[in-house]
């Protein structure tokens, strides 16, 4: 009698991400002014550069492609959005920032606003900032860093879009911007990402839950 074939061996399907907490954001206000930020509770803010993927990532945490907008032009958005989880918990998205044609002018309004809300808001518990893991830590990346250094506030890297290149360079990427956010004494924890494939969320989701001292 042949000897029978075992059956082939299932694999364990990969536990779903439970996003469910950060799928309830909705959006609350935009703020031009600092008096119109929301006092009280806890908030994370994501900062970057234009087209380094944040509004993707915030909608890809939140389950929501419609609820961070881009704009069409870059620089054109100047305003402060938050969004609301619950009563005492928002998500914060900044202004998107390093546009060479952006005139003077709106730049100096950027940065003033910026340093308001990163000086002066209360709730802010940490800063997620965004950058292309491709090209990660440009010159506005570092002001960015030494802002949150300068303020004692916790950052996040996130390296996004790493489904454009292969996972060897995904790691030599993110080796190399641990190596050198320590040659430059810069205390941020990174991480890569991908809004496309969703890869990089739950260990996104686990930061921001210990910033917003969540038990989800």
């Amino acid at each position: 009698m042949p000897p029978m074939n075992k059956p082939p061996t299932k694999r364990a399907a990969k536990p779903a991400i439970d996003n469910r907490y950060y799928r309830q954001a909705h959006f609350l206000i935009s703020a031009g002014k600092a008096h119109q930020f929301p006092q009280g509770g806890h908030e994370v803010a994501f900062a970057g550069r234009s087209n380094a993927g944040k509004s993707s990532a915030i909608n890809t945490l939140c389950d929501n492609k419609g609820l961070a907008r881009t704009s069409k032009t870059p620089g054109r958005t100047r305003l402060v959005n938050f969004f609301e989880l619950d009563e005492e918990h928002r998500l914060v998205d900044l202004p998107g920032y390093g546009f060479a044609k952006v005139p003077v002018a709106m730049k100096n309004e950027w940065q003033k606003l910026m340093t308001q809300y990163l000086s002066e808001q209360a709730p802010l518990k940490g800063l997620v900032v965004i950058m292309d893991i491709r090209h990660p830590l440009n010159d506005t990346d570092w002001q960015m860093l030494e802002w949150c250094q300068h303020f004692q506030l916790p950052a996040h890297i996130l390296l996004t879009k790493a489904d454009k290149i292969k996972r060897g360079a995904q790691q030599n990427s993110l080796l190399k911007t641990r190596k050198l956010l320590k040659e430059a004494e810069v205390n941020a924890s990174v991480q890569t990402f991908s809004a496309l494939k969703k890869t990089g969320l739950e260990e996104l989701a686990t930061k921001l839950n210990g910033w917003l001292e969540l038990s989800h």
